[in-house]
């Protein structure tokens, strides 16, 4: 038997093949040319901590998103057509007609907003548009969209999804950013059904039908003017997804257009072409891992709560602890965690959900102060201690193991000297705590007993010190 563990990294390593393109190492950082989008930059990573949604039709198949409509010969891409016994063809006849289905009417934006604030999220990524082309927006270039007058929720007070999202967010002080696949199933003039589809790729020669190519382009286009111009307000980010559009990067979207129209509307949103690199990808976003060290460029780690970008019956979620662990870690090396949830067809989430944002909350009222608006300290870690600083302090976040549920008496670690013999106390605790230096440089800190049995919070444990 597999065991679990097996399994997960199983998981783990297919989600990163299937956007291998979107991460390639070594990419050289560009920052952004213009003044405001800079500032945009800098303000984005002092945030830290942010919900990503992913949500469409497929999860009314509880499938991994829309990556079953590819045909590429990968298990896990196939798997929900071999487990319904479909063929590719009338697989897809099923997919596409979902949207007349759709009908989330349990859906209610400001519930998922109150408990993102409460968990510290401070920005939202939001799937307006995955790779099927089925659009979360009101978008006049398709009626392939949850408005369509097809799709049974198109009469809901909140049908235009997008827009009661943002809404919602950013009433609760959480910036909205906008997902957007560049790569689209279901546009003729991608997938053109002359030919079966190939691959993730256009599936006809480009190069003799310039005219398809030209009308997608401009489709692409006209979906960021109505994302940027107005109904849906400010926008942190563009967050574009599959932006890679041929195997051997000979076929480009024209980037200068579509960032020029993005901008014209919003002169200092953020944008984001995965694999793209140059000043079309303002920060990078390395999927279901955390870099092992500190990175010299704005980046952030988009990760699930569960093993799925997208809702699927019955997958365990990860731990309180584990995604604090993930969020201390990503802090402590300089960037931020994109931390993913995906809703039920019927617009809800998962009660689990829930109670990891809550606990997650109950967390961050006690530690944030080293979170939001920090940045790298040293080697950023020492064992089961990482560090962030800000303002003459450095927090030194100490990470339990599993089955570690209380303080330890002592807590040692290298590379931090306090400033005086009362530098050193811990976030939710009364009083300061000794220290003593070791004979390799490192400081000891004592916990006293009365804090011990008093925690000031489960899973991770912050000492704040003065430098």
């Amino acid at each position: 038997m597999i065991k679990r563990t097996t399994l997960i990294a199983l998981a783990i390593t297919f989600c990163l093949a299937a956007t291998a393109q979107e991460s390639k190492p070594g990419r050289k950082y560009v920052a952004p040319l213009e003044r405001g989008v800079r500032e945009n930059v800098a303000a984005w990573q002092d945030y830290k901590f942010g919900m990503f949604i992913h949500w469409g039709t497929y999860s009314e198949l509880g499938v991994i998103e829309s990556w079953s409509l590819n045909p590429e010969p990968v298990s896990w891409m196939s798997r929900a057509r071999r487990e319904r016994g479909l063929s590719y063809n009338d697989y897809v006849e099923l997919y596409e007609n979902l949207y007349r289905v759709f009908n989330p009417v349990s859906f209610d934006p400001y519930k998922w907003a109150d408990a993102a604030k409460y968990a510290g999220m401070k920005y939202l990524v939001f799937t307006t548009k995955h790779h099927d082309g089925f659009c979360m927006f009101d978008t006049q270039q398709t009626d392939y969209k949850i408005t369509s007058e097809v799709c049974p929720y198109h009469v809901n007070k909140n049908a235009n999804i997008a827009k009661a999202l943002f809404e919602a967010f950013r009433s609760k002080g959480i910036t909205p950013g906008a997902y957007f696949s560049i790569t689209d199933w279901h546009h003729q003039d991608f997938w053109w059904d002359m030919y079966p589809p190939q691959n993730r790729f256009p599936n006809y020669p480009v190069k003799d039908h310039p005219e398809k190519w030209a009308r997608f382009e401009d489709f692409v286009n006209a979906q960021v003017n109505e994302l940027t111009s107005g109904e849906y307000g400010e926008l942190s980010t563009l967050w574009f997804d599959l932006s890679v559009v041929s195997p051997d990067g000979s076929l480009k979207m024209d980037w200068d257009r579509i960032l020029k129209t993005a901008r014209d509307n919003q002169p200092n949103i953020m944008v984001v072409a995965r694999g793209i690199g140059d000043v079309y990808e303002n920060y990078f976003t390395p999927e279901q891992v955390i870099p092992e060290h500190a990175l010299d460029h704005p980046w952030e780690s988009c990760i699930t709560m569960t093993y799925s970008w997208s809702y699927r019956p019955g997958l365990e979620y990860k731990s309180a602890k584990q995604m604090l662990d993930m969020l201390v870690q990503v802090v402590s090396r300089g960037g931020n965690l994109l931390l993913n949830v995906g809703p039920k067809p019927d617009g809800t989430l998962e009660e689990t959900a829930y109670e990891r944002l809550r606990e997650i909350g109950d967390w961050m009222q006690v530690n944030s102060e080293g979170i939001y608006g920090s940045r790298v300290y040293g080697s950023n870690q020492d064992g089961k201690v990482c560090f962030t600083q800000k303002d003459g302090y450095v927090y030194a976040y100490y990470l339990a193991e599993d089955g570690e549920t209380e303080i330890p008496a002592q807590i040692s670690f290298k590379g931090v000297k306090p400033a005086s013999r009362g530098a050193v106390s811990m976030l939710g605790a009364k009083g300061t705590l000794k220290w003593t230096e070791s004979a390799d440089g490192g400081i000891t800190v004592s916990v006293p007993a009365s804090i011990r049995r008093n925690k000031p919070c489960d899973h991770i444990w912050c000492l704040k010190i003065k430098i």
